[in-house]
């Protein structure tokens, strides 16, 4: 059973997890969606996951994925309150040189005219160590199944790096 982000579950997350950020280019895909809408269509990451070889390898990458997801739920948070300069001024160092804060400024309040904030489900944290143009590294790529007052069947991807200082941050975020 998982379970439900509210917007308490949200704001912990965030303190606990130090900040995070995203860009407003899409995440780019492997798999199309379903000709038909579904709930549970997935898209798949840029880069296949990386097949962990061992069970000790198999554990580090959940970890990874759990932190990872962890920095993007708090992220998202921020996105919830309209926090868009927030949310830039905390972003990769990658995402900061190639977003200009005027068009994140610009782009972000188009991307989530969502209505308010409902409830977040991750479904699914996807580990790997290349995404296409970034340099190698650890990526997560998460997918939420998220309600908005305005909509109540969104995917939201969001992307996520370990940056130079350890910590993981997004660096692409995506809605369908």
């Amino acid at each position: 059973m998982k379970a439900i982000l509210t917007p308490a579950l949200l704001l912990a997350a965030a303190l606990a997890s130090g900040s995070a950020v995203a860009q407003t280019r899409p995440a780019q895909t492997n798999r199309t969606p379903p000709a038909a809408p579904a709930a549970a269509a997935r898209p798949a990451p840029a880069a296949a996951p990386v097949a962990p070889v061992t069970a000790e390898e198999t554990e580090k990458a959940k970890a990874k994925a759990a932190d990872a997801t962890l920095a993007a739920s708090g992220w998202l948070l921020l996105l919830d309150r309209r926090d868009w300069g927030r949310a830039w001024e905390t972003s990769a160092g990658m995402f900061r040189s190639t977003v200009p804060l005027a068009a994140w400024m610009d782009g972000i309040p188009k991307a989530r005219d969502l209505g308010n904030f409902v409830e977040r489900e991750p479904d699914e944290a996807v580990y790997k160590t290349t995404l296409e143009g970034r340099p190698n590294g650890d990526y997560v790529t998460i997918f939420y199944s998220s309600k908005f007052s305005k909509k109540d069947d969104v995917v939201e991807i969001v992307t996520t790096v370990r940056d130079t200082d350890g910590k993981w941050r997004v660096i692409g975020y995506q809605t369908r």
